[in-house]
């Protein structure tokens, strides 16, 4: 088995997810809320016979005391994929952060990053370093 196939394997969930949210993108076309993209990649996910579950709710804790606040995560696939929607122009590094912010609050293993853009589906793909703990992007070779 060479590294190319290897790869492939290992993150093969992310390219199905990412296949699926193609297929939206090129059905609902860019210009809708995030909300219709969630929902028919929610729909489709689910018909490939994945547990999916959104706007996942993400209260916030100093130390042991529950506050007064609380994050949505847009989907959460298989219990282990947070997958955080854009339906905007550009990228950049706050949405990622709200990402890695949510991975890190959940210590969930994998993150993807899916932008239904003006020009084109843009996703990017992270996961949790077992040794380090730290998050790290998904490099294909």
């Amino acid at each position: 088995m060479d590294l190319i196939d290897e790869s492939n394997r290992k993150w093969s969930f992310f390219r199905e997810i990412t296949g699926v949210a193609m297929t939206v993108y090129n059905k609902y076309r860019p210009g809708l809320l995030e909300s219709a993209y969630e929902a028919a990649l929610k729909y489709l996910l689910e018909q490939k016979s994945h547990k999916v579950c959104e706007q996942v709710a993400l209260p916030i804790f100093w130390e042991n005391v529950q506050l007064d606040q609380t994050y949505r995560m847009d989907l959460v696939v298989d219990d282990n994929i947070i997958v955080e929607l854009k339906a905007m122009n550009h990228v950049d590094t706050p949405h990622r952060r709200q990402l890695w912010n949510y991975m890190n609050l959940t210590h969930m293993p994998y993150g993807m990053l899916i932008n239904f853009g003006p020009d084109r589906l843009y996703s990017e793909w992270y996961y949790r370093n077992p040794v380090s703990g730290e998050i790290e992007k998904v490099r294909l070779l």
